[in-house]
């Protein structure tokens, strides 16, 4: 990354204090310098957990709680809203809420799906799970699965 490089607006140049990586931050994205010299290298892989909602468009509408999931998106997206408004205020915990609520087969491990590379998931969930810091959890996420809350571990 040069010195003299123009950034987007919104966007600024730091250097990561954990790894030293030069890189652009905006926008909820840190990009890592490809050959930045910063002496390491772009994360290949991320570790996350999730919590899925399915609703009634979702490519395959059912899971091992509900045979047939009737919800619409929009009922989904209320239920998502109302889990992060609860791990948020600290009433509940991620993976409790994950392994009781997930229409995912992850949730009798706390919604962990160990760790993953790039091309590995649906392209909204690979994007924001890598945009993610270790320990921080992401808004509602949509795919062809459902709608998503992503925890990002490791």
């Amino acid at each position: 990354m040069s010195d003299d490089e123009k950034l987007p607006s919104g966007w600024e140049k730091r250097m990561s204090r954990s790894s030293g990586l030069r890189g652009k931050f905006g926008m909820m994205a840190w990009e890592a310098a490809v050959g930045g010299g910063g002496g390491g290298a772009a994360v290949e892989k991320v570790r996350c957990s999730h919590l899925l909602v399915k609703h009634n468009q979702s490519r395959r509408p059912s899971s091992w709680r509900q045979e047939n999931i009737t919800r619409t998106k929009e009922e989904a997206l209320q239920l998502i809203h109302g889990y992060i408004d609860q791990i948020k205020s600290g009433d509940e915990d991620f993976e409790t809420l994950a392994s009781q609520f997930s229409d995912c087969s992850s949730a009798r491990n706390g919604g962990d799906l160990g760790m993953f590379g790039r091309g590995q998931m649906q392209k909204p969930f690979e994007e924001a799970s890598f945009a993610l810091k270790i320990g921080d959890m992401s808004g509602p996420v949509f795919t062809d699965s459902g709608v998503h809350i992503i925890l990002r571990t490791g």
